[in-house]
This record gives structure tokens, C-alpha cells and sequence, in this order.
């Protein structure tokens, strides 16, 4: 009852797993902390999870960066947020993935190893009734009982035989490798596959619809700035011009103005030559 009223489920910015203690709480007690001192997170540069509460890059991806240096390309989802631990052991089936990545295929791990339990119980089940359908088979003192017991257990095998009847008809004996390795369970690990990368698909374009928005966003302000700029740029020219034709416009009447006192000044001069020559 405590598990149906508070499931476990995944902080909407995060994305780890949290105790819901309410059904409109979708972010866990951290996230909700950094959202009251930060405000609403941004997406991160490397691994695009809204988590990026101071700056562009989010708490895991930024101790990861300063412990094991730049971020490498994960296997798996081809982004450029997964950590060199320089330690084989610490790769998944020797794979560099991401956080997201590793999560999502422990998780497959998980319910495949469950689906195998539950498939080597049904195996042992069915070979303790073969056992006991041998030892009632081989009693000649209960042949009374046995044609009884017989087509009772006979009824009851059938249901759980078929997965190994192609076993039994090859000549081999039973073992339960055999049954993990069985086609059922190889497309229930696919359709898990399957369901995470579609998850994690969804959330990549959830995430690159928003930054998409963001970059649209930050255009049009980019557009209206350079707009404003441009009309800026276009009335100082106008000034200048218009000064630059005032400027030229003095000078050219303080010109006229000059060679008109030059002229002047050259008449004055003729007259006084003329008279010094007629005076002797």
C-alpha cells in the first residue's frame, strides 16, 4: 500500500529516481531546492537533461569534467556526454555510455534476469513432475494406481511441455542454459530494448524541441538588436553627411571670399606700377 501511494518515479529535471510523496510532485527535494535558489534549469551543453541550475553544464556533468576530464561520445546514444573512467571494469559490457545509457541498460539487465528466473522455476517445476511421473511409471506393484496417476500427470505435462519439446527431440537432456537462451526471452530483451530507446528518444525531442524554442528566441532578439544597430548606424551617417556638407560648404564661400580679396588685391597693385614709371 505505501509503494501504490508513493511509487518511485523520476525527477522531471534530474531524471533520478525519487519516493513521489504526492502526485503533483514531479521533482525531487533537490531540484526543488536549486529551483528556489536558481530559478528554472536550463538544458545542459553535454548531456541535454533540464538540469543545468548555474551555467550550461549540470552538477553530474561538471564534477564528471573536473574528476575524469572532457566528456567522449557515448555508444550508444551518440552524444557527447559520456566520462572516461579510464577503468574497463567501470564500462557496461565494455561500452562507454552515459549516465542516461548505463540506467536504461541496467534496467533491461534487470528485467531480463527476472524473465530467466521465472523461466528456470517453470523448468524445475516440470522436471520434478517427469521425476515423479517415473517413479510411478516404474512400480509394478501399484499398476492398479499407475494407469491413474498416469493419465493425470500425462494431462497435466502437456501445458508446460512445449518449450521443450525441441529439446527432447534432438536427443539432448535438459538444462537450464538451454531455456534462457529460448526465442521468447530474447524478444522480451528486445521489446525492453526497444521501449528505453523509444523513451529516450521522446525525451531527446522533447529536449531539442525546447532548445530549438530557446535559439528561435534568442534570433528574433539578436534580429532586433542588429535591426536597431542598423538604424542607429544609418542616422549617425546622415549626421556625418550632413555636417561633412556643411564643412565643405564654408569652405568653399571662405574660398570665393579669399580670391575675391586676391583679385582686389592684384588691381590695387597695377595702377601703383604705372605711376612709378610715368614719374621721371
Amino acid at each position: 500500500e505505501c509503494r501504490i501511494a508513493h511509487p518511485i518515479v523520476k525527477c522531471t529535471y534530474c531524471r533520478t529516481e525519487f519516493q513521489q510523496e504526492s502526485k503533483t510532485n514531479t521533482i525531487c527535494k533537490k531540484c526543488a531546492q536549486n529551483v528556489k535558489l536558481y530559478g528554472t534549469p536550463k538544458p545542459c551543453q553535454y548531456c541535454n537533461i533540464i538540469a543545468a541550475f548555474i551555467g550550461n553544464k549540470c552538477q553530474r556533468c561538471t564534477n564528471s569534467e573536473k574528476k575524469y576530464g572532457p566528456p567522449h561520445s557515448c555508444e550508444q546514444c551518440k552524444q557527447q556526454c559520456a566520462f572516461d573512467r579510464k577503468d574497463d571494469r567501470k564500462k557496461v559490457d565494455g561500452k562507454l555510455l552515459c549516465w542516461l545509457c548505463t540506467l536504461s541498460y541496467k534496467r533491461v539487465l534487470q528485467k531480463t534476469k527476472e524473465q530467466c528466473k521465472h523461466l528456470s522455476s517453470s523448468s524445475r517445476a516440470s522436471l520434478q513432475e517427469k521425476e515423479q511421473y517415473s517413479r510411478l511409471s516404474s512400480g509394478s506393484h501399484y499398476n492398479s494406481q499407475k494407469t491413474l496417476s498416469t493419465s493425470s500427470i500425462q494431462n497435466e505435462i502437456p501445458k508446460k511441455k512445449p518449450k521443450f519439446d525441441a529439446i527432447s527431440a534432438n536427443g539432448d537432456s535438459f538444462s537450464p542454459d538451454l531455456a534462457l537462451d529460448s526465442p521468447g526471452t530474447d524478444h522480451f530483451v528486445i521489446i525492453a530494448q526497444l521501449k528505453e530507446e523509444v523513451a529516450t528518444l521522446k525525451k531527446m525531442l522533447h529536449q531539442k524541441d525546447q532548445m530549438i524554442l530557446e535559439k528561435e528566441k534568442k534570433i528574433t532578439e539578436l534580429k532586433a538588436d542588429l535591426q536597431y544597430q542598423e538604424s542607429q548606424m544609418r542616422a549617425k551617417m546622415n549626421q556625418m553627411e550632413k555636417t561633412h556638407k556643411e564643412v565643405m560648404e564654408q569652405l568653399q564661400a571662405k574660398n570665393r571670399e579669399l580670391l575675391k580679396q586676391a583679385a582686389a588685391l592684384s588691381k590695387g597693385k597695377k595702377p601703383e606700377k604705372s605711376g612709378a614709371i610715368t614719374s621721371p
